[in-house]
């Protein structure tokens, strides 16, 4: 097979309910830049060591997976279960259900329960004080704050048994298998909160696909300023987070530490138009997880590169809708489209779209409707979700008599 013969989206039509990809649209780049007449030979992947438990690192854009290590294990998650309780509030912020600027005030149940005189993490609320969840989300965020995650949870849900009900119920519609939450915060319960470091990576993509703004505002501030110490002078905290300012494009997200977790974190960086996502967990000291932490990004940048093949905005393909106004839809790309290789590789690659089809009416423009798997030769398959480009109503009458018609004539 030629590396012409291997540039466009490889279709294959499937009856309802099952596995399809419904129609080309753009067509890919050369597999290569060189004529390759077969597959290559298995790539050589760049080697990474580790004593590291738990790791696991993922190219967000491509949805390669550079690196993995007991990723489906569950483990005390500590303070990145604030990660899940802040995918909430951001959720319920883009849905006009919960605005930025609502004041909520600390409870006294609250403020003794989670004042730093716990040993955990705080933003040093007061009872009785009144903050907004702007302010909240940061405390939450840059100092893993335990006080602001509780404050959150009664001020949402009236209860941080109600909120924790919720951060499980968003658990499994984002399907995290692996994970259960017991508190909006991570502190030590007896072994209920329990994630996955595959499920974490997930739940992390999710908020930086679904958030980007946000995450922009929330996760990479250096330092917080939030009360006064004893005699008066306000109080600075530095961001959690190891390698924010060491290592190039580090931008979130957050650490974990308990005596039952060990030292974790939760990570993100951005170079290039690449952004990887990591977990390193169940390390010895807050040193060695910050130099975990560090070679294993830096590994992921210098060792791996993206190729594009298709631009942010293209229109992939087209997937039947069932009793819809419309009978088809169309599948963007929503970011770049990217495959992550060694450095220098030079072999080829195929491209699938997949998607169930007929996909059910209504659509929304936005909505996850399918993905394109790329496998470079030698590799994984690697997969990046396509969004629907249009709406597409629900069909009367008329609506199914025409796409009954459609699916007859293609007209």
């Amino acid at each position: 097979m030629t590396a012409a013969m291997r540039r466009p989206l490889f279709i294959a039509r499937a009856g309802a309910a099952s596995v399809a990809a419904m129609a080309l649209v753009v067509a890919f780049p050369a597999a290569s830049a060189g004529d390759a007449h077969s597959r290559s030979a298995p790539a050589s992947r760049p080697l990474y060591m580790t004593q590291a438990p738990i790791v696991m690192l993922k190219d967000l854009d491509s949805g390669a997976i550079l690196f993995s290590r007991g990723a489906e294990k569950r483990f005390a998650p500590a303070s990145m279960a604030k990660v899940m309780t802040a995918y909430i509030v951001l959720d319920l912020i883009e849905k006009g259900e919960l605005p930025r600027d609502k004041i909520i005030t600390v409870s006294q149940a609250t403020w003794k329960k989670w004042n730093g005189s716990n040993g955990g993490s705080t933003m040093f609320l007061r009872s009785g004080e009144k903050i907004s969840v702007d302010e909240l989300l940061k405390g939450l965020i840059t100092v893993s704050a335990n006080d602001a995650a509780a404050a959150l949870a009664v001020g949402i849900d009236g209860s941080e048994e109600a909120f924790v009900k919720r951060m499980n119920a968003m658990a499994s519609k984002l399907g995290m298998t692996s994970s259960h939450f017991g508190t909006p915060n991570g502190w030590p319960d007896g072994g209920v909160t329990k994630v996955s470091a595959a499920d974490l990576i997930l739940l992390a993509d999710r908020l930086i696909r679904e958030h980007p703004h946000d995450y922009a505002r929330y996760f990479s501030l250096p330092k917080l300023q939030h009360g006064t110490s004893p005699d008066g002078k306000p109080i600075v905290q530095p961001n959690t987070n190891p390698i924010l300012g060491r290592v190039a494009g580090v931008d979130g997200l957050k650490t974990g530490h308990t005596a039952e977790a060990g030292y974790c974190f939760l990570g993100s960086a951005k170079r290039g138009g690449r952004r990887l996502i990591m977990v390193v967990a169940g390390m010895a000291s807050d040193k060695a997880r910050r130099d975990e932490a560090e070679r294993l990004m830096t590994w992921g940048f210098e060792q791996w590169e993206g190729r594009e093949l298709v631009l942010a905005g293209a229109k992939i393909g087209r997937i039947d809708v069932g009793q819809g106004a419309a009978p088809m839809v169309l599948a963007e790309a929503a970011i770049p489209v990217r495959m992550t290789v060694p450095r220098g590789y030079a072999g080829g690659y195929s491209a699938v779209m997949r998607s169930r089809s007929p996909l059910s009416a209504p659509i929304e423009r936005g909505t996850p409707i399918a993905d394109l798997v790329v496998t470079p030769d030698g590799l994984p398959p690697q997969r990046t979700p396509l969004l629907a480009a249009n709406d597409v109503g629900a069909g009367g009458l008329w609506g199914r008599l025409r796409t009954g018609f459609y699916r007859l004539t293609g007209w």
